[in-house]
């Protein structure tokens, strides 16, 4: 069993890893500092189900972040490919370019 202070300094690091990665992805432009934003969200609510699986001695929040980091190397494969395919036909990493992108 964890204890109550531990589980809750879990839940505000995961919670302010998460609101980091949000504001990257609201604020930021280029597509890397985009997937960068994402993958740090991901990693945040990976965090958030250990700490839940920890505090009740349970490997389920362990499970759930296996299937978040293979669902996170599914994303930078696809997400890589499309930065490659955009910056060959545009020649930039502006999230704009994107938009023009159709097909």
């Amino acid at each position: 069993m964890m204890p109550q202070a531990l589980l809750e300094h879990g839940f505000l690091l995961a919670g302010a890893l998460f609101a980091l990665g949000l504001i990257g992805v609201m604020v930021r432009r280029n597509i890397l500092f985009i997937l960068l934003s994402i993958e740090i969200m991901l990693n945040a609510s990976g965090l958030a189900f250990v700490a839940a699986g920890a505090r009740w001695g349970q490997p389920d929040g362990q499970v759930m972040f296996i299937f978040i980091l293979a669902m996170a190397a599914a994303e930078v494969s696809v997400g890589l490919a499309l930065v490659i395919r955009l910056y060959h036909v545009f020649k930039s990493l502006d999230a704009d370019c994107a938009s023009r992108m159709k097909g």
